[in-house]
């Protein structure tokens, strides 16, 4: 999605939730001195014309992994990653604002996973912690204006994000697993952003 098309859902995103496009836009500047080097040519390279299956942290996630086609591109939303790794699947990229991150997600990008991270105002001290710890390919996202190595494709939490890049970077079908954007079993914070994931991920087609 253009950012011309996306900055409308974004500043009522902002309206919504209180959040702070000044705090966003720094922490997208710190991204992007933090970053050696930017791998969306790679990323880009793993979607074209593929299936991808973009997995969320859901409970039932582990119980689902049966429906991810043998062959095709596997992002995980944050702490997803976790699971699948834990069941013997190493994503080939993982969207992360890394409030979510272990030293798994550094050992799967050292073996070649790619992580997408992603600046907004409220991660800055994780961006300094983490990002000089990625030994592997990166590629840096925003949520507010895009600069030249920090992209933004669209979307809002790791999962939409994940399916949003998908969608932009010309992937054939996109299956969504571990999604469960009804779940009523979690804090206001949280309904409001999986109420805006189903809101947004409708927008291009892949709503559930």
């Amino acid at each position: 999605m253009e950012f011309s098309a996306w900055e409308p859902h974004y500043r009522e995103i902002l309206a919504s939730f209180g959040f702070s496009r000044e705090d966003d836009e720094k922490a997208a500047a710190l991204l992007a001195t933090l970053i050696g080097h930017d791998d969306l040519p790679a990323l880009a390279r793993l979607v074209k014309g593929r299936t991808v299956v973009v997995c969320g942290n859901a409970p039932g996630l582990g119980q689902e992994l049966t429906l991810i086609p043998k062959g095709s591109v596997v992002f995980a939303a944050d702490a997803a990653a976790d699971v699948l790794f834990t069941h013997g699947i190493r994503p080939e990229a993982v969207f992360t604002d890394l409030d979510g991150a272990t030293d798994l997600l550094v050992e799967m990008n050292r073996a070649g996973t790619i992580v997408v991270v992603h600046a907004h105002g409220d991660n800055i001290p994780l961006l300094r912690h983490w990002v000089k710890r990625l030994p592997g390919p990166v590629v840096a996202t925003t949520q507010s204006t895009p600069l030249e190595h920090v992209h933004n494709f669209g979307g809002f939490s790791d999962g939409d994000r994940a399916v949003f890049a998908a969608d932009a970077l010309g992937a054939k079908t996109i299956t969504l697993v571990g999604f469960d954007l009804d779940d009523k079993n979690v804090d206001p914070v949280k309904r409001g952003k999986l109420m805006w994931a189903k809101k947004l991920l409708a927008l291009i087609g892949h709503d559930r």
